[in-house]
């Protein structure tokens, strides 16, 4: 007997119909003679549909108050999945993510696993249950609900699968594996057999919003088998493994994009010693993550630096160097936000030069102008402006030798695009 763990996401799960139909697979697999654990997202756009909802009594809510609203969608979902498995002649029983143990730190909205004590879920599997468990949250050491950020369901499956030292964790979506690119971007992307950990976790961290990058992390720290597949068709997915081939001929596995991108400049800034380690420290303490980071040559003593981070931090990370003047003087400080990063991740681009040029040259012939540049042994990121997206990466996609014969696959048996 195998114990699985399965992940849906909240389009998996987005109508009646949807759920009675993965509530059927998921009794098919414990038929097949598993024990079976299931995360299960919010329904569709349930969480935007609440954080609306939070804006229109308040604009900037107290962070534990918006986790105590928004583990209600997660919660809704476990309940109507395991009345589906019931009326289908099935067992289960469900679970928020504090009764199953999963233990986190006490910071709201992007809260991280500090332990998980799985007692309720062994319990529940040996009286013949599926077990239905909420994604994306959990409760701190003092007692507070917490989530887990944007994502985080998968982050609790694949956490769930190495408490319980699962046999394989399959992490269902509308598309039937990952591809070299959004297949909604670029209709003929290539579906991959298999990619490797470190290449996954550089296309999530990227803005490959397929899994999340902290599933990754914990996939490979605590080897987890992992297997993103469709929840629409029985099409064999894509395995997320720690070797994964490199086809022959391929360099780039896949072309990722983050739409959400702001970049700050900070103007003549003295030039001494740990000035960079006081604005970035000071960053660091108000939970604002900073990605690409460029510095311009010194002159009088001055020099210029930029930075990138999420656009939805534009504004504090202003104020926070603002208010840190004081010990880091400068002259001014400018800011551009609605900017993208598109990125190319490839194991194979440490051995083959002239990757990045090729990058380039694809992008300069669409008239567009970089921005910032970042690489590592298997990535390059460019920053450009949001137009014209869509065709920059499908010059990428061509350019490395990624497009397919067939397009690719998108939502349910009647939502081909």
């Amino acid at each position: 007997m195998s114990l699985i763990v399965m992940k849906f996401g909240g389009s998996s799960v987005g109508t009646p119909e949807r759920m009675q139909r993965v509530a059927k697979r998921i009794i098919e697999r414990q038929q097949g003679g598993n024990d079976i654990v299931v995360v299960v997202s919010a329904m569709g756009d349930t969480t935007d549909d609440l954080i609306d909802q939070s804006k229109g009594l308040n604009l900037n809510p107290p962070a534990r108050e918006m986790d105590m609203l928004l583990t209600v969608g997660e919660q809704i979902s476990i309940a109507l999945l395991s009345m589906s498995i019931h009326q289908l002649g099935g067992k289960a029983q469900s679970f928020t993510g504090w009764q199953v143990g999963m233990i986190t730190n006490d910071v709201h909205g992007k809260a991280k696993i500090t332990d998980i004590k799985p007692d309720r879920l062994f319990k529940a599997l040996e009286g013949g249950n599926i077990a239905v468990v909420a994604g994306f949250q959990g409760m701190s050491e003092t007692g507070d609900i917490t989530t887990l950020g944007r994502g985080g369901s998968d982050t609790t499956a694949v956490a769930l699968a190495a408490a319980l030292n699962a046999d394989i964790c399959e992490i269902y979506t509308d598309v039937d594996g990952i591809y070299s690119t959004d297949p909604r971007v670029v209709k003929n992307a290539r579906k991959l057999e298999e990619i490797s950990y470190d290449e996954m976790l550089e296309l999530a961290n990227l803005g490959a919003a397929v899994l999340h990058p902290r599933a990754v992390e914990y996939a490979k720290h605590n080897n987890v088998r992992l297997v993103v597949r469709s929840s629409f068709t029985q099409n064999e997915g894509t395995s997320v493994k720690e070797d994964a081939v490199m086809e022959q001929g391929v360099v780039v596995r896949g072309i990722a994009f983050d739409k959400n991108v702001a970049r700050i400049s900070i103007l003549g800034v003295e030039d001494l010693p740990g000035v960079l380690a006081n604005v970035f420290s000071a960053l660091a303490d108000n939970g604002i993550d900073v990605d690409i980071i460029v510095q311009s040559g010194v002159q009088d003593g001055k020099a210029d630096f930029s930075f990138t981070l999420s656009g939805e931090d534009r504004d504090k990370a202003i104020s926070v160097i603002e208010g840190n003047r004081k010990t880091v003087p400068y002259r001014e400080t400018t800011s551009e936000a609605g900017l993208v990063k598109v990125s190319i991740v490839g194991a194979g681009m440490v051995s083959n030069p002239g990757v990045a040029a090729k990058m380039f040259t694809a992008i300069s012939s669409l008239g567009v102008s970089i921005k910032m540049v970042s690489t590592s042994e298997i990535r390059c990121s460019c920053i450009i402006a949001s137009e014209p997206l869509k065709e920059v990466v499908q010059a990428l996609h061509t350019v490395y030798g990624l497009d397919a014969d067939e397009q690719a696959f998108v939502g349910g048996p009647s939502e081909r695009r």
